[in-house]
C-alpha cells in the first residue's frame, strides 16, 4: 500500500495479518493508519450526493415552464419532488441494513448506478420520437430511480467518517460529504432557469445533468475497491461491537435522546425540503422572477455551505454537538419566520434576500452536525442506522408537510403581481402555508432546546480504550477487516 498517509510514518502489507501483527506487538502507533485514498473516496461520494440533489431538485426552479412543456399541471411537477421522499421512506430501511452489512463500497456503486440510470431515463422520457402520453411517466420513472439512490448516498457520510478518517476529521469529514448535497441544490436553482431562459429546452437540461451522474458512477465502480481500509482510523472502530440491524432499531426506539432528536431535527428537514420546492411557487405570486428566487436559494445554500465549514471545524476542536445544534436551530427558527413574514410583500427583495440567507446559514450548516450528535447519542449502533432512521423521519415529515402547505393554499381571485407562468393552476395564496411552516419550525425547535440532554457514547468509549485493552483483543484485525462492514 503506498497511499498511506504520511503521518503514521509506516507503510502497510497485508490488512489481516498488519492489523493481527500490530494488535499482537502492541503497537498502538501504527493500530490506527490513515490513507490518502479515503479523500478519493469522499470526492466520490460529494460528486454523487451533489448530482443526485440536483436530479432531484431539478424541475422546482422552473416549475411553472416544466408544466407547460410537459403538459401537466403544476401538482404533478410537484410530485417530481415529493417522490423522493415517498420512495425513500420504505427504501431507507433496506438502505441502512445494506450499508450496516453489505458496506459502504457496495452501497455507493449501487447508488452510483440507480442515479446515473434515472438521468439518462428522465432524458429519454422527452424525446421527440416518445409518445405524449408517455413523457411524464418516463420522466417520473427516472425520477423515482434517483429517489432510490438517494439514501445510498445521503446515509454514507457519517458511515465514511467513521470507517476511514480519525476521530478529530470525522466532523469535519462528515460536513464536507453532506454539504455537498445543498451544494446540488444551489446548482439546481442557479442552472435550471439559467438554462431554460437561453435554450427554452428541457431536453438540454436533463442531458446536461446527466453528465455528472454519468462521471460519478464510473468513479465509484472503477476507483472505490475496498470494502474497509486495512487497518482502522480511530479506537471506536476497533472497540466497537456494532449492534445487528434489528436490535440496532429496537434500541434507538428505547433511546430517548435519539427519539426527540428523530423528531424534531426530522422536522426541520421536513421544512428545508419544503422550503426547496416551494420556493419559486411561493414568490412568483408577489411578482419575484424564477432568477430572483433562484438568486434566494442559491444564497440560502451558499451561505449554509460556508456556515458547515466553520461549524464543522468548530466541532472537531471542541466537540460540543448538542450546543452547537441547540443555538442553530433557534436561529434557524427565528429566520423561517422572518422569511413567512418578508415573503408575502412586495417589492422586498433585499428583505427576502437576507431572510432566505440567514434561514440557510443557520439551517443548512447544522444538518452535518445533527447527523454526528446522532451517532454519538446512539452509539454503538451502526452509523447508517441512527443516521437513516432521522432521515426517514425528515422524509415522512416533508410529505406530510408538502400535502399540508399545499392544501392550505387558497385560488387568488385577482392576482395582479403574479409572474406565474402556469396562469391560473398558479395564482395561489401562500399567506397561510408559509406562516404554518414557521410555526412547526419553532415548535420543533422549542422541543428539542427543552427536552434533549445526551451523553457522547462515542466518544466516552474512545477515551476509555486504552491501549492494552485494544492489545489483547488479538483477533480484532481480522474481526474488523473481514465480517465488520461498519
Amino acid at each position: 500500500m503506498d497511499d498511506v498517509s504520511a503521518e503514521t510514518g509506516a507503510l502497510v502489507g497485508s490488512p489481516n495479518r498488519d492489523v493481527r501483527s500490530h494488535l499482537n506487538g502492541g503497537d498502538t502507533a501504527a493500530q490506527f493508519t490513515v490513507y490518502r485514498r479515503r479523500w478519493f473516496i469522499l470526492s466520490v461520494l460529494c460528486l454523487l450526493n451533489c448530482s443526485n440533489s440536483v436530479l432531484w431538485l431539478t424541475f422546482a426552479p422552473v416549475a411553472d415552464q416544466t408544466a407547460q412543456y410537459l403538459r401537466v399541471s403544476l401538482d404533478q411537477v410537484n410530485w417530481l419532488s415529493l417522490v423522493y421522499m415517498v420512495v425513500a421512506i420504505p427504501f431507507s430501511f433496506i438502505t441502512t441494513w445494506m450499508l450496516d452489512t453489505l458496506g459502504l463500497r457496495f452501497s455507493l456503486i449501487l447508488g452510483s448506478w440507480l442515479n446515473m440510470l434515472g438521468s439518462i431515463l428522465r432524458v429519454v422520457g422527452i424525446l421527440s420520437c416518445i409518445p405524449e402520453w408517455a413523457v411524464f411517466p418516463l420522466v417520473m420513472g427516472g425520477q423515482t430511480l434517483c429517489a432510490l439512490a438517494q439514501p445510498l448516498v445521503i446515509f454514507a457520510p457519517t458511515k465514511l467518517a467513521a470507517l476511514w478518517f480519525p476521530d478529530h476529521q470525522r466532523a469535519t469529514a462528515n460536513m464536507i460529504a453532506s454539504m455537498a448535497n445543498p451544494l446540488g441544490l444551489l446548482f439546481a436553482n442557479i442552472f435550471s432557469p439559467m438554462i431554460i431562459r437561453y435554450t427554452n429546452n428541457l431536453l438540454m437540461l436533463l442531458f446536461i445533468y446527466a453528465i455528472p451522474a454519468t462521471v460519478a458512477c464510473f468513479l465509484a465502480t472503477v476507483g472505490i475497491r475496498e470494502r474497509v481500509p486495512p487497518t482502522p482510523p480511530s479506537a471506536s472502530v476497533v472497540t466497537s461491537s456494532t449492534k445487528p440491524f434489528l436490535q440496532g432499531i429496537k434500541l434507538l426506539l428505547r433511546n430517548k435522546a435519539y427519539l426527540i432528536l428523530l423528531v424534531c431535527f426530522g422536522s426541520g428537514i421536513g421544512i428545508f425540503t419544503c422550503f426547496s420546492t416551494l420556493l419559486e411557487q411561493i414568490l412568483c405570486v408577489k411578482g419575484y422572477s424564477n432568477d430572483f428566487a433562484g438568486l434566494c436559494g442559491a444564497g440560502s445554500i451558499v451561505f449554509g455551505v460556508v456556515g458547515a465549514g466553520i461549524l464543522g471545524f468548530y466541532v472537531d476542536k471542541t466537540k460540543k454537538f448538542t450546543e452547537v445544534t441547540k443555538i442553530n436551530m433557534c436561529l434557524t427558527s427565528l429566520g423561517c419566520t422572518a422569511f413567512a413574514v418578508v415573503s408575502l410583500l412586495r417589492d422586498q427583495k433585499i428583505a427576502i434576500g437576507a431572510a432566505c440567507a440567514w434561514f440557510g446559514l443557520f439551517g443548512f450548516s447544522v444538518y452535518p452536525i445533527a447527523m454526528e450528535l446522532g451517532v454519538e447519542c446512539s452509539y454503538p449502533v451502526g452509523e447508517a442506522t441512527s443516521s437513516g432512521l432521522i432521515f426517514i423521519s425528515g422524509q415522512v415529515q416533508s410529505v406530510i408537510y408538502m400535502l399540508l402547505l399545499q392544501a392550505l393554499t387558497k385560488p387568488m381571485a385577482d392576482s395582479p403581481l403574479s409572474v406565474c407562468a402556469a396562469g391560473g393552476d398558479a395564482s395561489l395564496s401562500w399567506t397561510v402555508p408559509v406562516l404554518v411552516m414557521a410555526g412547526l419550525c419553532a415548535l420543533g425547535t422549542c422541543c428539542f432546546v427543552v427536552f434533549f440532554q445526551t451523553d457522547y457514547q462515542r466518544l466516552r468509549a474512545e477515551a476509555t480504550a486504552t491501549p492494552e485493552t485494544v492489545t489483547e483483543q488479538s483477533t480484532a484485525g481480522d474481526t474488523w477487516a473481514n465480517s465488520t462492514d461498519a
